[in-house]
């Protein structure tokens, strides 16, 4: 694990928010791209990525606070606007960007927010992907004990496991992307975003099945393994769902 990159004695850049950092840039520029690829307005895009950045913040901070470290913060809410010392929740933050992200585009351009959803799809799986490789400079998010070959101080890597997998999700979406002309399912808006969600669950619930870190109160399963559960369902249905004419 590397949390640090030392500059100078008095110089410290956190390896975890340095990695965040790259990772924004890179989606951004990649979704900017995307939108002249997919033929949809570059303002709205970067409006709607706006949303997503500040949203997910929020929302991954304050899951944190109020789920996992509620008695800490209750001592001193000055702490929250610490963020600086660490403390998100993807989950917490997907939900809230998902929120605002999908109202922006029920107002903004209801007639195309399939196309938008599909247009963020392999954009959100690459930064997924580098967000877990920041969680492994960290150490945190770390597995249970293991003795394989691949063990990292005596843990499994469930942070690699992710980037693994979502590296794997992010392949089969451009396939899937570039196939569309062959394959009539996914020429319909919207599924190749449906498509990662059930993929990602799936993903999520491997690594939930290694990790050993305490992220709040459990009721039989850890509150990320009951999100997967239901992202994987929720995707399955608005997979099978049945198009719109419009749509066809």
């Amino acid at each position: 694990m590397f949390p640090i990159i030392k500059i100078s004695s008095e110089v410290q850049i956190p390896t975890y928010y340095l990695v965040i950092s790259l990772a924004v840039i890179i989606c951004l520029m990649w979704v900017v791209r995307r939108s002249h690829q997919h033929h949809l307005r570059q303002q709205e895009t970067l409006d709607l990525s706006l949303l997503i950045m500040v949203f997910g913040f929020i929302g991954g901070r304050l899951f944190h606070v109020f789920y996992e470290s509620f008695d800490y913060y209750h001592e001193n809410f000055s702490r929250i606007f610490y963020f600086w010392d660490g403390g998100f929740v993807f989950y917490g933050g997907a939900l809230l960007a998902a929120f605002a992200g999908i109202t922006y585009l029920y107002f903004k351009a209801h007639d195309q927010l399939e196309q938008y959803l599909d247009l963020l799809a392999p954009v959100l799986a690459l930064g997924y992907t580098l967000g877990r490789i920041a969680c492994f400079f960290a150490g945190c998010c770390y597995g249970r004990s293991c003795e394989l070959p691949w063990a990292i101080a005596n843990r499994h890597p469930t942070q690699l496991y992710a980037v693994v997998w979502e590296l794997g999700v992010l392949c089969v979406l451009l396939g899937l992307e570039k196939s569309r002309a062959h394959y009539a399912f996914f020429k319909i808006p919207g599924r190749i975003f449906y498509a990662w969600m059930i993929l990602h669950g799936i993903g999520r619930l491997i690594m939930e099945a290694f990790r050993a870190d305490f992220r709040g109160p459990t009721v039989e399963m850890s509150i990320s393994t009951w999100i997967s559960w239901g992202v994987i369902i929720f995707g399955l249905i608005l997979l099978s769902k049945k198009p719109l004419d419009s749509d066809l």
